[in-house]
């Protein structure tokens, strides 16, 4: 008989931890066992979890600006009364100092895009036009760094924004 705790084969006892849970005979003479084991430790638990990398891009805008970007986060959020989620890029103009732009994509403009079109838009279409108002916002604001303001996508830009993505 097996013993609660007993190591099995060549398992080293700091690396494999088996406990026998239970055994029986079943009617065909044949050995039944249940076989429990501990859950796996990571083999580096004192180090850091790795910052994730992202991908800094450049827009040239009509002010003349070449500004650097990255996406930050995306989050729900409502704005007053609205819903809706809000993208986050990382924004530089100058190459030294970042400051973050909030582009905030009103759920209820989206909803009736989805019933006038037949389909609901997907998250990778509604970060696009995110990315497509950070680009209207880059074209639009002389010195963007000091405007430190929000943008909206909303009923008003919405479908000028598709139409850019042929959508």
């Amino acid at each position: 008989m097996f013993q609660s705790g007993t190591h099995f084969g060549n398992a080293s006892p700091s690396r494999h931890h088996f406990l026998l849970v239970g055994y029986s005979w079943s009617a065909g003479s044949s050995f039944v066992a249940a076989v429990d084991s501990d859950a796996p430790r990571p083999n580096n638990p004192g180090m850091a979890k790795s910052e994730v990398l992202r991908r800094i891009k450049s827009y040239s805008a009509a002010s003349g600006y070449v500004y650097q970007y990255q996406f930050h986060e995306m989050q729900s959020s409502r704005r007053g009364l609205h819903a809706g989620k809000e993208y986050v890029y990382l924004v530089s103009a100058d190459r030294k100092a970042m400051f973050p732009v909030r582009i905030f994509v009103r759920r209820d403009a989206v909803e009736r895009w989805g019933r006038a079109a037949g389909r609901a838009m997907s998250g990778t279409e509604e970060y696009a036009i995110a990315k497509m108002r950070l680009f209207q916002a880059f074209d639009e604001v002389e010195i963007l760094s000091s405007a430190r303001q929000d943008f909206f996508v909303d009923d008003s830009n919405l479908i000028p924004l598709l139409e850019k993505l042929d959508l």
